[in-house]
């Protein structure tokens, strides 16, 4: 039985379409099955933002908001050849990286990077603890971040826990994120994100400090919530406005302004102790 398809004019029917061109962005990151974080959650903030997503996969995760229970890093054999296949075919835009997990895949993504003629923009997200509190990056991983990948950053975006693991000392109050930001941009020659959701007052204040000073962003905080994803979206909302081209700064506050709603008009099954959510990434980013 034949089926038309309606909507596509009589004279294009059997012919090629017409192509359509947006801008490319790249994520290296980890999977998660549940979709909230990593990788999937990236795609899912690059679709709203209109901006085509690749993916190179560091690792298989299983997790669950608020539950790790198993991680497998990739071979870095096979990751080093889908950083080259996508880097050689695709007309990258943007990069950002999520779970890197170790010594060894950090420097592979290093290596695939400084190989480029044109360096796309780079979004670095620090991933080293999850939400639930499970460690998500080996212990001599920090060093390599440091040492190879930070100095090529457009802006990183650490949150507080990171942010203290990189300063050696916790940040417990928000007047304290200036002098920390000050102190991370000096030391990796990068602009620097620091994300202050974790302080949970009345507002979620984050922190840019990049080479035209301080930029402060405000939102209310969303009481209530528990799900994880949010560093991830936030980063690949980043990505995805330097792959249109717009400036950091204000990549940065329609990144803030994106993640912002995804929380507050985050979905939730069950009730009680068996309520899960997740962050709703589906409303198309303004």
């Amino acid at each position: 039985m034949a089926v038309e398809v309606k909507g596509i004019p009589a004279h294009s029917r059997g012919m090629p379409s017409a192509s359509i061109t947006v801008p490319a962005a790249l994520t290296i990151a980890g999977s998660d099955c549940s979709s909230g974080a990593g990788l999937q959650a990236d795609l899912k903030t690059f679709t709203a933002h209109g901006v085509y997503g690749l993916t190179a996969v560091t690792c298989i995760v299983a997790e669950i908001p608020g539950k790790v229970t198993r991680i497998q890093a990739v071979d870095t054999d096979i990751l080093a050849e889908q950083l080259h296949l996508l880097l050689g075919a695709f007309p990258v835009a943007a990069v950002k990286t999520g779970m890197l997990y170790s010594r060894d895949i950090i420097e592979a993504v290093a290596a695939a990077f400084g190989q480029l003629k044109q360096k796309p923009a780079l979004v670095i997200d620090p991933v080293m603890v999850a939400t639930s509190g499970d460690p998500l990056l080996q212990r001599d991983a920090v060093q390599a971040y440091e040492r190879v990948l930070f100095p090529a950053a457009t802006v990183i975006t650490p949150n507080m826990d990171e942010a203290a693991v990189l300063l050696g000392k916790k940040i417990t109050r928000a007047e304290h994120l200036h002098s920390a930001a000050e102190v991370l941009r000096a030391r990796y020659g990068c602009a620097v994100l620091l994300k202050g959701g974790h302080l949970r007052g009345r507002e979620a204040v984050d922190i840019l400090r990049d080479d035209r000073g301080f930029m402060e962003l405000r939102a209310p905080f969303v009481p209530g919530v528990s799900t994880h994803g949010t560093g991830c979206t936030f980063s690949a909302a980043i990505a995805a406005g330097l792959a249109w081209g717009k400036p950091l700064r204000e990549a940065v506050r329609r990144g803030k302004r994106y993640v912002t709603r995804t929380i507050a008009q985050s979905f939730r099954w069950g009730r009680g102790d068996g309520r899960i959510e997740a962050l709703n990434h589906f409303r198309h980013a303004r």
